[in-house]
Order: structure tokens, then sequence, then C-alpha cells
């Protein structure tokens, strides 16, 4: 797994197999994968198969969601995009958001209309329990169509012991 930051301290932390926040035994795990070499971090994204937008989204003025930071993330990895990859949002997002990520990605790579699977699934967790939470909350997924959605269920199905609601 290659997690992606645009903080280079916080990517240096992570790659010692430490970490930067306070989170009940998120510094165990991740000293373990890293160490196992399972798990890096990275100033940019590299090609894979499944892609998980995981940034924040602030409000703006008026309480307006501030969905800047999931374009970027999605930008950067569209010159990476492939044939049969999955893209999921998991940032706490508005109402279409998905459609729009979507419409961008096609807007500049075309030739992946219909061939790519983009789906939601956004993150639940509580502070304090999120390494529990990540595996045993259940999971509401949507694709912007049937394969999608069922692509990104079996994604999911892989550790996550809660209900995948689609």
């Amino acid at each position: 797994v290659l997690g992606v930051d645009t903080n280079k301290s916080v990517v240096d932390i992570i790659n010692k197999g430490e970490v930067h926040i306070v989170e009940p035994e998120l510094d165990n795990i991740v000293s373990s994968v890293v160490s196992d070499g399972f798990f890096q971090a990275s100033l940019k994204a590299k090609s894979a198969n499944v892609y998980l937008i995981v940034v924040p989204t602030p409000f703006k003025e008026n309480y307006q969601p501030d969905i800047s930071y999931v374009e970027a993330a999605t930008n950067s990895i569209i010159p990476l995009l492939k044939k049969h990859d999955l893209y999921i949002i998991e940032s706490t997002s508005p109402v279409g958001t998905t459609e729009k990520m979507m419409n961008l990605i096609l807007s500049k790579r075309p030739e992946l209309k219909g061939s790519i699977y983009i789906a939601y699934c956004p993150e639940r967790v509580l502070p304090g329990n999120v390494m529990y939470e990540l595996v045993h909350n259940d999971r509401v997924i949507g694709g912007v169509n049937k394969k999608s959605t069922e692509k990104a269920i079996s994604f999911y199905s892989k550790y996550v012991k809660g209900r995948l609601h689609a």
C-alpha cells in the first residue's frame, strides 16, 4: 500500500514506521506494516489498481463544503488511471461530488469512459477508536453504476467485517 501526502514531514515520519497523530494502536500497526514492507508513504502517487481519495473536506464561507482537496487528489492520479482501475472517494463530500470527479476524470481521459470503476464510500470513524471502526463499522457504498458498486463492495469485503450496504 502506498499512502500519499503533500507534507514531506508526514511522509518522512511514516516511512520511519512512526505516526504524526495520536490514535490508539495506530503507532504499532504503522511500525509493523512499514517494517514488513507492506506500507510506504510518498509525496507522489504511483500506478495502482485501486485509488482511495481520503482528504479533508473543510467548509468555506457560508458553510459551503470545499471539495478542492478531493479535486487536487483526483487530478494527481488522472495520468495514472488505466482500464479496470477502481477509484473510491472516502472523504465526506456533498451530493454530486462523485459524479463531478467522474466528469473531471473523463474530461481529461475520455478513453477511460466505461472502463474504470468509480464509487463513493464515506469513512465514518470516531477518533480514538479508528482502528476498530475501520474494520467493524458498516459501510454504505455507491457507485456511478452497478458494476462500480460491485467492484467497490468486492474491495471492501476483503477487510471490512461490518455490513456493506449498496
